[in-house]
């Protein structure tokens, strides 16, 4: 049998967490097992659809990389395939129309309440003669009264309903368009999808699809419900956590490959294993390793998981990752430092790419914005305005501008002075960087040369020297 599964989202918003993480599963189910991954844009709801949203769920998994063998496809091109089976299946008497006003419904959903009767329609339009077709109407399955809707649920085990806890759902709207439950389930049958994988707040409706396969005499996928992803305060995940929406992880500066390891861990788990190579994704996954508790997601443990990308990625693969938030942030890296050397500097110590390219700033622009805050904070170390001007001489003197002459400099400062090292380095990397955390300071003077390095120590002693004259 030919693995077929798919990803079949509704394009009323973006592409949020648990959207991709089923279509992750989806995804890696069928290509562990050599099948067709299929994309399917589920639009009947078509006062929420929206072109944007299609756009977002599209760019957001051609980011994570999960590439479709088939697809996009959209449901609002399928409608004459609908409604030829919803005909088949009024002939048959599985379905029937419904006449009844909102009015009616709500009167009868409010007695039933008032009397301890669970909700439903009472099948009111079966017998009804008096049909009247001008008159609106929707479309209701007939589902059957007695037995048992029964099926393994891959990952929950056996689950079974009685018939009788079902109501005669809608199968078509007043406009002619169909419901999620029929057209989902049409979709999978023409699709030959085997095995469905989604969310377990879909739970509910597996009997009533499973009674439209059984109505139309077709074979029934196999079905496997995640379970759902809870922030750490145990409600559901909000844009509190960050984001909810992929796409701005992207612009966030996250590694897509982290995310979708991250994501791969919220629900499923493969031993004491922490990282996964696609491959290893590939190659591991299965049914037996989800678990069936709520996932819970921690914006820390993701950090965690891309920093560690970001430090174990080549250089080559950083820099192919960097260069749009580098385009935004208009920095020229034309001229050197070659940003090799700029990466290597901060790929240890930055948790994503937004991070990086911030620290890039003080590399490639020419001045640092230095406050009063800032030149306070300079001021309080001892004879700095001295201890400057010697430096700024002694740099200027180097001939060969190497990591070993900067670094002498830099200690016959500390002796002559007879100052720790932090009194000498910590105002000259706020001078040469505006920051207090960076690097080994020798390391970014050596990499900014001596013309960018000279200017920031001469424009700081001017700043310093006005601002005592004038204080």
């Amino acid at each position: 049998m030919k693995i077929i599964t798919r990803f079949a989202p509704s394009p009323t918003g973006y592409l949020h967490i648990g959207g991709a993480r089923t279509a992750l599963y989806s995804w890696l189910f069928s290509r562990s097992n050599k099948g067709i991954f299929i994309l399917r844009i589920e639009d009947t709801d078509i006062n929420r659809s929206n072109i944007k949203s299609v756009n977002s769920i599209i760019e957001g998994l051609k980011w994570l990389k999960i590439n479709w063998d088939k697809g996009p496809f959209f449901q609002t091109n399928n409608l004459y395939r609908y409604n030829k089976i919803i005909n088949l299946m009024l002939n048959n008497g599985n379905a029937y129309k419904c006449y009844c006003s909102k009015n009616r419904l709500n009167l009868l959903r409010n007695y039933q309440i008032k009397n301890n009767i669970k909700p439903r329609y009472d099948k009111f339009c079966i017998n009804f003669k008096n049909k009247n077709e001008n008159k609106k109407y929707v479309i209701r399955f007939l589902n059957p009264e007695n037995g048992y809707v029964i099926f393994n649920d891959k990952i929950r085990g056996l689950i079974k309903t009685n018939n009788n806890e079902l109501d005669d759902f809608i199968i078509c709207r007043e406009n002619g368009i169909p419901t999620y439950n029929f057209s989902s389930v049409i979709d999978d049958l023409d699709m030959n999808i085997t095995h469905i994988i989604r969310g377990s707040e879909h739970i509910n409706n597996t009997p009533k699809q499973i009674n439209i396969f059984k109505s139309l005499g077709c074979k029934i996928p196999k079905y496997a419900h995640v379970s759902i992803i809870l922030g750490d305060d145990g409600k559901k995940l909000s844009k509190r956590y960050f984001s909810n929406n992929i796409n701005d992880y992207k612009y966030k500066g996250y590694i897509p490959e982290a995310l979708i390891n991250y994501i791969l861990k919220l629900g499923w788990s493969y031993k004491n294993k922490e990282i996964f190579t696609i491959s290893e994704m590939k190659k591991y996954f299965n049914f037996k390793n989800f678990v069936k508790s709520s996932s819970i997601f921690d914006i820390k443990k993701l950090n965690w998981i891309n920093q560690y990308y970001l430090n174990n990625m080549s250089i080559k693969k950083i820099k192919s990752n960097i260069l749009p938030y580098i385009k935004e942030n208009k920095l020229n890296i034309s001229k050197k430092p070659k940003i090799e050397n700029v990466i290597k500097l901060f790929n240890k110590r930055c948790k994503n790419l937004v991070e990086m390219s911030k620290f890039f700033k003080y590399i490639y622009n020419i001045d640092i914005i230095i406050n009063y805050k800032v030149i306070k904070y300079i001021l309080k170390f001892k004879n700095i305005f001295k201890i400057l001007i010697i430096i700024y001489n002694k740099f200027n003197k180097i001939k060969f501008w190497t990591y070993k002459n900067i670094n002498n400099i830099i200690f016959e400062i500390k002796n002559e002075f007879n100052l720790n090292m932090y009194n000498v380095c910590m105002p000259l990397r706020i001078i040469i960087t505006g920051k207090k955390n960076t690097p080994n300071i020798n390391n970014i003077i050596y990499i900014i040369k001596k013309k960018k390095t000279l200017y920031r120590i001469n424009n700081l002693i001017n700043i310093l020297f006005n601002f005592k004259y004038f204080d």
